[in-house]
């Protein structure tokens, strides 16, 4: 991430190469990243010996931060893995990349030095996520490990793991170091003219979006025999002996842990639904609980073992499924409601309070939040491609066709979505459009306190760069020149 704040244009860059680095950061692509003790060592010790002037490679360590290494093939497949996400060449240069690898772990080194906490339950979370991820996007375990080139299940999570916790400590410190950067109306006013008329950004065309989802109804046979199931499997392991842990990994519908057993190690921070959580942390060691409903399906817990505010539990799911015939009436419920709003006989947020299944949407009429920015307005050039083909020939208040779904366990539902206003593309404008405007200069000012704490800890932090990165033109001082 370059770190210039002297026009809107840099600004923006700011905070696009940040969302690419952080992309590439979170996704999946496993790469060597080692914390060697007496890597400083090695390296000073060979480069006495060098003349000066001679340029050499040693060991493939491109750089040393803290007591991060960063490897020649870091920095390759980091740029592998963002082109392959469909980043431009032009716009990654190896010298740039590189630079944002630096931050990373000077970041990462900073939050160890500043006793940040990254508990392991956290990032075993990340792990579970991802591997279930990998897993439903490959189909089996075995084909995953084939796919990374690894050799067991139990490596590849310990290389996730260190990778998830670099990068978690990274972004906490990041945090950390912005956290209480505030911006005023003042500095947003005198932030917007500073901008010459010419260079004011212009903001794409823009929808505030509303939907209406219906879920085909699970009959109460269908759920009372996941149930009467889950009850049985209860009794075995009380009453007869059974491992939990078998039948977890024979019958269990949960992708992301049944391959271990259904093992899961978390604690009160944990991202799993709260009903979970709350069942999870009433169990005594060894017992097993009643069957209890989330949103994923059906659930029983046993709890393995307590230690301090972690616990490790194993848990078995079961999804209960819908009919053919439930389905039938979803579709024709849906049907019906589009030719109520379509005909005027109902408004659509009306609709979507009456009859919506979507409860995170349906007191607000269905109106959909953008995740990104929190506020209701989708960027028409930046919402999801299948999102988009659904919505952007929608004029205002016209009802899209009914759009087939499926819910996060592949059961089908149906949805309608409308266009409640469209802001057609327009050169910023400050009343208009004040809080991009005030997110804009928020930016900077962060990007400024970012930039100063840089300067501060690259200053006072064991920093070695070695190879062709010596000549780079970094935004930051990682060689110590003297100024």
């Amino acid at each position: 991430m370059l770190l210039k704040t002297n026009n809107l244009k840099s600004i923006i860059k700011n905070a696009t190469w940040l969302a690419v680095l952080m992309l590439f950061c979170a996704g999946t692509q496993v790469y060597a990243q080692e914390i060697i003790e007496d890597v400083k060592k090695k390296t000073e010790k060979k480069e006495d010996s060098v003349k000066p002037f001679e340029r050499i490679k040693i060991d493939g360590v491109a750089a040393v931060i803290g007591e991060y290494v960063i490897l020649e093939s870091d920095i390759t497949i980091a740029y592998q893995q963002l082109i392959s996400e469909g980043v431009s060449a032009e716009d990654v240069g190896r010298c740039e990349l590189a630079g944002s690898l630096f931050e990373n772990k000077l970041y990462a080194h900073h939050a160890v030095q500043d006793s940040v906490i990254v508990t392991d339950a956290e990032v075993n979370s990340m792990v579970d996520q991802q591997l279930s991820y990998m897993t439903r996007e490959l189909g089996t375990l075995d084909k995953v490990l084939k796919f990374y080139r690894k050799d067991s299940e139990e490596d590849f999570r310990k290389e996730l793991f260190e990778i998830n916790k670099g990068n978690r400590l990274a972004e906490q410190m990041r945090s950390k170091i912005v956290e209480d950067v505030e911006i005023t109306p003042e500095e947003v006013r005198e932030f917007f003219d500073e901008i010459p008329e010419d260079e004011r950004p212009l903001f794409g065309t823009e929808l505030e979006l509303a939907q209406i989802v219906i879920e085909p109804k699970i009959p109460d046979e269908e759920e009372q025999k996941v149930i009467d199931r889950l009850k049985q499997f209860r009794i075995d392991i009380l009453e007869n002996g059974s491992s939990f842990a078998t039948k977890a990994v024979l019958y269990s519908q949960d992708p992301g842990s049944k391959s271990k057993g259904g093992k899961y190690t978390l604690n009160r921070q944990t991202p799993f639904a709260k009903e979970f959580k709350d069942v999870a942390f009433s169990l005594q060691e060894g017992e097993v609980s009643e069957p209890f409903l989330t949103d994923f399906g059906w659930h029983i817990i046993q709890l393995d073992k307590i230690r301090g505010e972690e616990i490790d539990v194993r848990h078995i799911l079961l999804i209960p499924d819908v009919t053919r015939e439930s389905v039938e009436v979803a579709q024709k419920l849906v049907d019906s409601v589009r030719t109520a709003v379509v005909s005027g006989t109902i408004d659509f947020k009306e609709a979507a309070r009456k009859f919506s299944n979507e409860k995170e949407t349906k007191e607000d009429g269905g109106q959909l939040l953008n995740p990104t920015t929190g506020d209701t307005r989708f960027e028409l050039t930046k919402i999801d491609p299948i999102l988009y083909d659904q919505v952007s020939k929608l004029k205002t208040n016209e009802v899209s066709l009914v759009i087939p779904d499926q819910d996060r366990q592949g059961r089908k539902k149906f949805k309608l979505i409308t266009v409640l206003n469209r802001f057609d593309e327009h050169i910023a404008d400050y009343s208009k459009d004040y809080l991009k405007i005030q997110e804009l200069a928020l930016r900077k000012k962060q990007i400024e306190a970012i930039r100063k704490w840089q300067e501060e800890k690259i200053s006072d932090t064991y920093i070695k760069i070695n190879g062709e990165y010596r000549d780079c033109e970094f935004s930051g001082n990682w060689l110590k020149k003297e100024k």
